[in-house]
């Protein structure tokens, strides 16, 4: 398997969408390409047939804080430490450009993963539109 994290991976405006589905979330086709376009940097990890089988991205304004998301792995690959090599790469980068603090929203179920990634749990908050 080629299981390098690679920063910054060209991608193919339906490859994110079709992980994403395989993941069991939204498409989002309309995201794509626009949200590569906004965001500080992403990473991506492809398989020996060159199927993007992993990606997260880290966002913000480029100056002090980012904030990390979207990090999935393809379920055919769970297990394999792939998840938590991607994360780590999208850190790694965040220190090189700069960035002082990274945050992440999570599932409870995800909060052990994250929290052995070097994430420190913390209080915060969450507005959503059309949550009132």
């Amino acid at each position: 398997m080629n299981d390098e994290v690679k920063i910054n991976l060209p991608i193919q405006d339906f490859e994110v969408p079709d992980l994403r589905q395989s993941v069991g979330w939204d498409r989002r086709d309309s995201d794509f390409p626009a949200l590569l376009g906004r965001c500080n940097f992403w990473a991506g990890v492809r398989n020996e047939a060159h199927k993007l089988i992993a990606f997260g991205y880290v966002a913000g304004t480029g100056l002090q804080h980012g904030y990390m998301e979207d990090i999935m792995v393809h379920p055919d690959y769970h297990g394999e430490g792939i998840g938590k090599a991607l994360v780590s790469r999208l850190l790694e980068e965040a220190d090189r450009t700069g960035l002082e603090i990274v945050t992440v929203t999570f599932a409870e179920a995800h909060a052990s993963f994250y929290e052995k990634s070097g994430f420190k749990p913390c209080p915060g908050g969450l507005w959503k539109s059309g949550s009132n």
